[in-house]
């Protein structure tokens, strides 16, 4: 019996020492989190939003802020919205709009992607993106860091008016 007594510590240390081998993961969460890239360093998205066409098949829009508390300019060289086969990053200048390639933001500055100014074109939206939801900005840094964002969609004229596209909208019995 005295050895019956003795060896049940002895059991319970094995036990407990297979618990914490080397090489086996507690928390995976914990290791995919810590071993992912990190957002760029100084740069915040804000006032973030996409805004759906007035006609469904046209191009929406994406409007943002992008501030730089680093001490060394960023360049924007990508943007990706889930929801978007293709988003490309124009200017309109003088009321001509072109594609540009990349945007740079200096240091302690903003960069303002609004109408009339710097903007995102989307193309091809997933009909499932709806007023009123969110969708996911990814901006691509020239040096690969990425930064993503909530935006808020809105409907084509602001979310107080959101008569521009009728088309979705249950009408019931009253047409």
């Amino acid at each position: 019996m005295k050895t019956r007594y003795l060896l049940a510590p002895l059991a319970a240390l094995v036990a407990l020492s297979a618990c914490n081998q080397p090489g086996k993961t507690e928390n995976p969460a914990e290791t995919a989190t810590s071993t992912a890239p990190d957002a760029k360093p100084g740069a915040q998205l804000s006032e973030g939003r996409l805004v759906l066409p007035a006609v469904k098949g046209n191009p929406g829009a994406a409007y943002f802020t992008l501030a730089n508390s680093g001490e060394k300019a960023v360049t924007i060289a990508a943007i990706a919205v889930d929801g978007a086969a293709k988003a490309e990053m124009h200017q309109t200048t003088g009321g001509q709009m072109a594609p540009v390639d990349k945007a740079e933001v200096a240091p302690g500055a903003a960069l303002k992607f609004a109408p009339g100014g710097y903007h995102v074109m989307l193309f091809e939206l997933d009909p499932k993106l709806a007023a009123g939801g969110t969708a996911e900005i990814t901006v691509t840094f020239a040096d690969g860091d990425k930064l993503s964002a909530p935006l808020t969609i809105e409907a084509a004229g602001g979310s107080d008016h959101a008569m521009g596209d009728m088309g979705g909208m249950d009408m019931g019995d009253h047409h």
